[in-house]
């Protein structure tokens, strides 16, 4: 993820909107260092200041983390790979926050797509290419979801006691519950409800 550009991105937006760091930091409730720090890269917003940040200068989530304003193909291309960044450089826990909200953000914005298509798009090949786009995103995110899945738990077997991770199939095809997972252990080589534990 390129902190310098999003920096610049964030600071030519705030330009755009005649706006000072002063007044951003006020309208977000942050300090005006902070603000500074974003723009010159040595910063990045918390999650909880995106969405509010986004909203006051009119783009999204995807295009705050690319550093620049996309079109409708560099969006779904840019939304796994910002996805794929932010998975990569937090901790299992945050992950699972990160997927979670990743998750709703965009099937809301799926389902407003298929929403505008249904309401205002009067030619049927274009309504065709919307939903695609949101079926695209859809499943790209819930792709996403099930590395995080993988990459942030550890199994612990039922009949050996030992610990180990499932590869992604045997992951998605097991039978589950919340906190358990029925999985052949490797060390063993027995089925049972595996516990799952989240990485250190």
């Amino acid at each position: 993820m390129d902190t310098i550009k999003i920096g610049q991105f964030i600071k030519s937006l705030r330009k755009e909107n005649s706006l000072t760091q002063r007044e951003v930091a006020e309208r977000l409730n942050v300090s005006e260092k902070t603000v500074s720090k974003w723009e010159t890269g040595n910063g990045m917003p918390e999650v909880s200041i995106m969405l509010p940040l986004c909203k006051l200068f009119g783009i999204s989530i995807n295009e705050l983390l690319s550093g620049e304003r996309l079109d409708e193909k560099q969006y779904v291309e840019k939304a796994e790979e910002n996805m794929a960044m932010l998975i990569d450089k937090t901790t299992p826990r945050k992950k699972i926050v990160i997927s979670t909200i990743s998750c709703v953000l965009v099937i809301l914005s799926s389902l407003a797509l298929i929403l505008i298509s249904a309401l205002f798009v009067t030619q049927i090949w274009l309504k065709f290419v919307v939903i695609g786009i949101a079926l695209t995103v859809v499943i790209a995110d819930i792709a996403v979801i099930l590395l995080v899945a993988v990459s942030t738990e550890i199994y612990e077997c039922e009949k050996c006691g030992k610990k180990f991770v499932p590869n992604l199939t045997a992951y998605v095809l097991a039978p589950h519950t919340l906190k358990r997972r029925y999985l052949k252990c490797p060390h063993c080589g027995k089925k049972s409800w595996n516990n799952s534990r989240l990485r250190k």
